[in-house]
């Protein structure tokens, strides 16, 4: 189901016909990289292996597209690299977590990037984050986690899986631990399985994609969905902003649920030259029409609800423009302790 988002106004630039004719005779016989920002498995590869696919039929020239992971601190790694040494020329793409864009803002002493300065490409889905427990942990329901701790897997600071815990941990008080070094989502739920960790948070769309087994068999239990607004799918699953009993506590979480609006970003380097930048935008939006890319993205569970890159570029803009004390707030609770 497609949604608009408020705000927001597509600006699709047309390139010119000789433009596109350097553009093209640029990509001919290219390879362009795509590379991911977490490993091998997760859901946000599983998306950008589709992604690749179809690309290269709509990017002028047709040059073939790879993919290549770096994770690394929560696509920090991936990003600091490219942002500092391209390549500039659009032979990249980063594929991130949705987290990175604001990571400058709230894990600013890793973040050696400047959100406002990458040229973003788009986004394949805005995301709704399930907070989900294995079946047999000893945390059953949020208010639990007022006298039981939950054991927590994830990725690294930056990533959803430390940063709303750890928040949550600040707001309302829940006893959280979170252990972190985990390389995707799928080696997270092989460690909930073991009895490593209780549970985790992961995106609606990832949890259906690794997981719709466990889903069938009521393997895992939801406690709550982090997003803006309720998914359709999860009626009776609670939304972590009922939790927000002041005002402060609403403001913090709609920070650090504002990443979620981008869920699935592609972004290229800095000083890209514009014309290509454009190119890998409209390739990117007629990738998202593409009726048998649709097709597959539904057998594979994924998501399809498209941001094009001007949108993703001006709710960035935006959210750079949240309170100082705001940012503070969430930084504090979210920093590595």
């Amino acid at each position: 189901m497609k949604r608009t988002l408020l705000g927001l106004i597509v600006v699709c630039t047309a390139v010119p016909a000789a433009a596109q004719d350097d553009v093209a005779a640029f990509y001919k016989g290219k390879v362009v990289r795509l590379i991911v920002g977490i490993g091998v498995g997760s859901g946000y590869d599983i998306n950008a292996r589709l992604l690749a696919r179809y690309l290269p039929k709509y990017i002028p020239g047709n040059p073939s597209v790879i993919v290549q992971n770096q994770p690394g601190a929560g696509s920090l790694t991936m990003t600091n690299q490219l942002f500092a040494a391209g390549p500039f020329d659009g032979t990249a793409i980063g594929a991130s977590f949705n987290g990175l864009p604001t990571t400058p803002l709230l894990q600013p002493t890793g973040a050696r990037f400047e959100a406002v300065k990458l040229n973003w490409v788009g986004s394949t889905n805005r995301e709704t984050q399930a907070m989900y427990v294995w079946h047999a942990s000893p945390i059953q329901t949020l208010g639990d986690l007022t006298t039981k701790e939950m054991i927590v897997g994830a990725q690294a600071p930056g990533s959803t899986q430390y940063d709303y815990p750890k928040l949550a941990e600040q707001l309302f008080g829940w006893k959280v631990k979170v252990i972190t070094g985990y390389e995707s989502t799928p080696k997270i739920n092989l460690a909930i399985e073991r009895g490593e960790v209780h549970g985790t948070w992961a995106n609606w769309s990832t949890v259906k994609a690794i997981s719709e087994q466990w889903i069938k068999e009521k393997k895992i239990r939801i406690l709550t969905q982090w997003a803006l607004r309720k998914h359709p799918e999860l009626p009776g699953v609670p939304i972590i902003l009922d939790q927000a009993k002041t005002e402060e506590q609403k403001q913090s979480l709609q920070l650090a649920l504002a990443r979620l609006e981008f869920g699935r970003p592609f972004f290229m380097p800095p000083n890209v030259p514009p014309e290509r930048v454009t190119a890998i935008r409209r390739a990117f939006d007629a990738v998202m029409k593409d009726a048998e890319f649709i097709a597959e993205a539904d057998k594979l569970k994924i998501e399809i609800d498209p941001l094009t890159g001007e949108q993703v570029a001006r709710l960035i803009a935006e959210i750079y423009k949240t309170p100082a004390d705001t940012v503070a707030r969430v930084r504090d609770a979210m920093a590595p302790k």
